[in-house]
């Protein structure tokens, strides 16, 4: 019988049992698409990827993702997890990059002498422009909530994402998502899922709140997500949210689902493109192996 290898790390974790849940399952290939769906669903984390060999490819080693619902593209912190795995249990020693290879391409992870783990994005791609009236009405909020300094805009580095801008925090506590009207909402653009924040945080050296709301992906809140902040990353660099260029803060997550998360956004307008690089930590879980 053929076994798998898998572990479970925390992405984006300030400790232990926070964070974004992760399963990497190694030695993939061998299992089919709908085999590796119905894995995603037994694990019932936001993502579970799968490590298709050890052997690496075009100078990267290829990676598919999954949710519980479907597979995706591209997604954050299983780029950072599953890079971690790879580095410590295929490749074994300490090295400065790992190159993953996912259907938008390759991606770049650096890993740093602190212990914060890179991943340079894709420079990011703006599109549809949001009603502020009709996102209100989604997110169950006032009008007024909603920062009309700054566009609701769908925003992608390989996966889209409609930002809001909100003013408060308590704003940002209120906010729930009414499915039936997101499935309207949405029609027209290519995201599905929601990225809301906030410039007041439950911490002060955070600089940054946000929630991510991925119901039509099975995933009513996501305590971490690494592919949304780096698309929020490019649109507070676009607007000049910060009245500068570049940017280098610390974005909360998580914090309404009890899974504390912290990501470090370092981006730069570099003139044809906006540089996005979203950092954080990786916490070992457990392993075991699948029959």
């Amino acid at each position: 019988m053929t076994t798998h290898p898998f572990y479970i790390v925390d992405v984006f974790a300030v400790e232990k049992y926070a964070g974004n849940q992760l399963a990497v399952v190694m030695d993939a290939a061998d299992i089919s698409d709908e085999t590796m769906q119905r894995i995603a669903q037994e694990m019932n984390y936001a993502e579970t990827t799968f490590v298709l060999s050890n052997q690496i490819r075009d100078g990267g080693y290829d990676v598919r993702i999954f949710t519980p619902a479907v597979e995706v593209p591209f997604a954050g912190h299983p780029t950072l997890g599953t890079a971690y795995i790879i580095r410590e249990k295929i490749i074994g020693q300490a090295v400065e990059t790992v190159i993953l290879n996912f259907k938008v391409g390759q991606i770049r992870v650096t890993f740093a002498d602190d212990g914060v783990i890179w991943m340079r994005q894709n420079p990011p791609t703006f599109g549809k422009k949001y009603d502020r009236t009709a996102t209100a009405e989604v997110l169950g909020i006032g009008v007024d909530d909603i920062d009309d300094r700054f566009p609701v805009q769908e925003v992608s580095t390989g996966l889209p994402f409609i930002i809001v801008p909100i003013k408060t925090l308590d704003a940002m506590k209120q906010a729930r998502i009414d499915v039936r009207k997101l499935r309207t909402f949405i029609e027209g653009g290519e995201a599905m899922t929601i990225a809301a924040f906030c410039p007041q945080t439950y911490h002060d050296e955070n600089d940054i709140n946000v929630r991510v709301f991925a119901d039509l992906f099975n995933i009513p809140e996501d305590p971490a997500t690494g592919s949304a902040n780096g698309c929020l990353s490019g649109y507070l660099v676009k607007y000049r949210y910060f009245d500068r260029d570049s940017i280098a803060i610390r974005a909360e997550q998580g914090y309404e689902i009890k899974r504390r998360s912290l990501l470090l956004h370092r981006s730069a307008n570099r003139g044809d493109d906006i540089e996005i690089n979203i950092g954080g930590r990786v916490i070992p879980i457990a392993s075991g192996e699948l029959f």
